[in-house]
């Protein structure tokens, strides 16, 4: 391996590491304020993004042993965060589904949303930034797998657009319904993402991803 290809790597590693600090710490925030302010958009995209430190530990492995030896398979570990990664999106999905159905028994509205705005469009620049620098490392080293991972990221920005659309609708409007939406739409990626999860368990690599085929 060349000197320039070491120092890849460690790029790599270090953007996996961002990715499961930043995680924690948004999951931390978004949790909590969507609890203080009523906000079940907000909330559920805080356990998404626990959800995403899962899959970012999984990734974390992935590089650590495709810098080693690049050919081998996925190992029990990640194997093993990607099921449980899948099983969480579904259990998420789950939940939503049952807060959406309370709040419209109870005609429940947020108390403010202005959290959820900030906060998407914090996540939707970081994103961003996340993605183009993970293509750039995973183009130079020619590594699928870490295109695939960037490429896949892409959920994490349409996420955060849902969250920024719902928060700002409500914030703005007072539409009653913005929120409950917005929770519908994490439903629709949860489910999505906890599928493509477990089909990558399956097939034992991370390149089993539908957005996979944009790497240019």
């Amino acid at each position: 391996m060349t000197q320039n290809e070491r120092q890849l790597y460690s790029t790599a590693l270090l953007l996996s590491l961002f990715t499961i600090f930043y995680n924690v710490l948004e999951g931390v925030a978004c949790t909590w304020l969507g609890y203080e302010d009523e906000t079940l958009t907000l909330f559920g995209f805080g356990i998404d993004s626990f959800i995403e430190v899962i899959s970012g530990l999984g990734i974390f492995q992935m590089i650590l042993r495709i810098r080693q030896h690049p050919e081998t398979a996925a190992g029990k570990f990640e194997i093993r965060a990607l099921r449980i990664t899948g099983y969480s999106f579904y259990v998420l999905a789950v939940g939503l589904a049952a807060g959406i159905i309370v709040n419209l028994l109870q005609h429940h509205k947020p108390e403010s949303t202005f959290w959820g705005t900030v906060i998407s469009s914090i996540s939707i620049v970081v994103m961003i930034w996340l993605v183009i620098s993970k293509k750039r490392v995973g183009k130079k080293l020619g590594s699928a797998a870490i295109l695939a991972d960037a490429n896949c990221s892409l959920v994490c920005i349409y996420m955060s657009l849902v969250l920024l659309v719902a928060s700002a609708v409500y914030q703005f409007t007072g539409f009653a319904y913005a929120d409950v939406i917005g929770s519908a739409g994490l439903i629709y990626f949860s489910v999505n993402e906890g599928k493509e999860a477990l089909e990558k368990a399956r097939k034992g690599n991370y390149l089993a991803c539908s957005c996979s085929h944009e790497s240019d």
